[in-house]
C-alpha cells in the first residue's frame, strides 16, 4: 500500500467513525448534561471549572446522551461520571483506559471518554495508559494533573517536582517527575494536548479538537488542588507572569509569546539550535526572526512535538506550551479490529464457541 493509499484509508476510517454514533434528537443544552447528584469536591477545587467546561461543551457533539460514556478510575477527578447525565462507570484504580478500551472496541456506536488524574493514570495505571495510546483506540482521555494525591490527603504523585515536601516525602521527593505530554508522545499517541482548568475558552477549544480526532486523544489539564497543592500553576494563571511563561501553540502559526510587540507578535520565540538540534527560547530580533518555528501539529513525526514538550520546566513552569502539540492521523484500533473480525467471518463463517471448547486443543485435568 502506497503512502497516499495509506492516508486515504486512515481518512476513510475517520469519516466512518463519525457516522457510527447516533445523533441527538432535538437541541441540547448544558443543563441536559448535569446529573441530579450533589457535586462533592472541596470548595475552590479546579475540578469544578473542568466539569462546567465539559458539561457546556457536550451539546456541541450533537450526540444522544445515551451514546456517551464517561469512565473513571480512582481519585478526586474520578467522581466525574456521577455529575454527568450520561452513562458512566466509576471503575478501579488505574484501570479506566483498559475498561474503556473494551467498551469502545465492542460498542463502536458510543462516544467514550476517560477521566483520570496524575496519580491514577501515571502510577498504578501507567501500563494501561500507554497501551491505550499506542493502540490508538477511539477514546478521549482527560488527565487532570494537580501534581499531588488529593483524595488520600496530600502525598506526592508521579508529577510532583523533585524536592516536594509532602506527608509521604517529609524530607523532599527524590523522584524525577513524569511529563505527561512527553510520556504520551513517546507512546506514539496520535493526539496530545495541554490546557489549564481556569482558561475556559482554551479548555473548550482543546476539547473540541480532541472530540473531532479519530483515535486516542490525551488532554492534560493543569488543575489546581487548593487544599494540598494550592498555587502549583499560579505562574501560568497570573496575567502578567503568564505572558512570559505560557507558549500558546496554534497550528500553522509562528511559536511566539511574551509581551506583544508593535506587529502584534510576542517578543520571544522558539527556535531550533543549529548545533544540537534542540529547541530553545530566544528573544526575537531581526536577525533570528526567520528561524522562529511555525507549529505543525499534523506532522507525521512526533519529534518536534516531543521537543516542545520538554520546554516545560518542572520546578518553575516557565516556558510551558499549551494547546495541541500533536494531531496526526493513524489507523484506529477499533476499526482495524472490526475489519479483522469481518474478514475472519468471511473466511471461516460465524464462530462456534461450543465447538471451540470441545475441540482438539482442550484437555481435562483429572480430579
Amino acid at each position: 500500500m502506497s503512502e497516499a493509499q495509506a492516508q486515504a484509508h486512515v481518512h476513510a476510517q475517520a469519516n466512518e467513525l463519525l457516522t457510527l454514533v447516533p445523533p441527538a434528537q432535538g437541541k441540547q443544552s448544558m443543563k441536559d448534561f448535569k446529573s441530579d447528584q450533589e457535586v462533592r469536591w472541596c470548595p475552590g477545587c479546579g475540578d469544578y471549572a473542568v466539569l462546567a467546561a465539559v458539561q457546556g461543551f457536550m451539546p456541541e457533539l450533537g450526540l444522544a446522551k445515551e451514546n456517551i460514556v464517561f469512565v473513571s478510575g480512582i481519585g478526586c477527578s474520578s467522581r466525574f461520571p456521577y455529575y454527568m447525565n450520561t452513562y458512566g462507570m466509576h471503575s478501579i484504580h488505574g484501570r479506566a483506559p483498559a475498561i474503556a478500551t473494551g467498551l469502545a472496541t465492542s460498542r463502536r456506536d458510543l462516544s467514550v471518554w476517560v477521566v483520570t488524574g496524575d496519580g491514577d493514570a501515571l502510577s498504578i495505571g501507567g501500563n494501561h495508559l500507554i497501551h491505550a495510546l499506542r493502540r490508538n483506540v477511539n477514546l478521549k482521555i482527560l488527565l487532570f494533573n494537580n501534581r499531588i494525591y488529593g483524595l488520600t490527603k496530600g502525598q506526592y504523585s508521579p508529577t510532583s517536582e523533585v524536592g516536594k515536601i509532602t506527608k509521604s516525602t517529609p524530607m523532599g521527593s527524590l523522584d524525577a517527575p513524569f511529563n505527561p505530554v512527553s510520556l504520551a508522545l513517546g507512546a506514539e499517541a496520535s493526539f496530545v494536548a495541554r490546557t489549564v482548568d481556569s482558561d475556559r475558552k482554551h479548555l473548550t477549544e482543546v476539547l473540541r479538537q480532541a472530540a473531532d480526532h479519530p483515535g486516542t486523544a490525551l488532554v492534560e489539564i493543569y488543575q489546581n488542588c487548593n487544599i494540598f497543592n494550592d498555587g502549583a500553576f499560579e505562574v501560568l494563571k497570573d496575567r502578567e507572569r503568564a505572558q512570559e511563561a505560557v507558549i500558546r501553540l496554534e497550528h500553522g502559526r509562528p511559536i511566539r509569546f511574551g509581551a506583544p510587540l508593535e506587529n502584534g507578535l510576542g517578543s520571544k520565540g522558539v527556535v531550533r539550535d543549529m548545533t544540537s538540534g534542540d529547541l530553545e527560547v530566544v528573544t526575537v530580533t531581526a536577525e533570528n526572526e526567520a528561524r522562529v518555528l511555525v507549529h505543525d501539529a499534523h506532522a507525521a513525526s512526533p519529534t518536534t512535538a516531543f521537543a516542545l514538550s520538554r520546554l516545560a520546566d518542572a520546578d518553575t513552569l516557565h516556558h510551558t506550551p499549551i494547546g495541541v502539540l500533536r494531531s496526526a492521523r493513524r489507523p484506529v484500533y477499533d476499526t482495524l479490529m472490526s475489519d479483522q473480525l469481518d474478514r475472519a467471518v468471511e473466511r471461516q463463517g460465524k464462530g462456534d464457541l461450543a465447538a471451540m471448547l470441545a475441540g482438539g486443543d482442550t484437555w481435562t485435568v483429572a480430579g
